[in-house]
């Protein structure tokens, strides 16, 4: 798991809600009401006639984009989710529970578990990076 994969949580997070705001609310502004040009023949020969109606495939292909979307994106909350909740150490796992599922800061997470920001931010680069961390004696 990288840094940037749990840094992207929150915003998928926001972006699984903003899509299902759209995927309930689609339909409900003029932008699936489209035009079309068809030709009549009844006199012999083509007259172009405009049509103004729903655009009903359109209203399809972008439910299913949104669902893929969606679909996509908390198949990634939930391995995420997954990774956090098997760390071993508890201390550890409530870090990265709070810092990057629930989106507080560092300072408040150190607060919460009665440490400064400096230590939280150490523990979370230790635990990434564990190969950094150790010193040749």
């Amino acid at each position: 798991m990288t840094r940037e994969r749990l840094e992207q949580y929150q915003s998928n997070k926001a972006e699984i809600k903003e899509l299902k705001y759209r995927l309930t609310h689609l339909g409900e502004d003029d932008s699936l009401i489209g035009n079309d040009v068809v030709h009549d023949y009844r006199r012999g020969y083509p007259v172009p006639h405009s049509i103004v109606g729903y655009d009903y495939s359109a209203k399809e292909k972008r439910e299913k984009r949104y669902r893929d979307q969606i679909a996509r994106l908390e198949a990634e909350q939930d391995n995420i989710e997954e990774w956090v909740f098997a760390i071993p150490d508890g201390k550890i796992r409530r870090i990265f529970q709070l810092y990057f599922l629930e989106g507080m800061t560092q300072e408040r997470v150190g607060r919460k578990m009665h440490a400064d920001q400096s230590w939280v931010s150490r523990k979370i680069e230790e635990f990434l990076n564990p190969h950094k961390n150790h010193k040749n004696t």
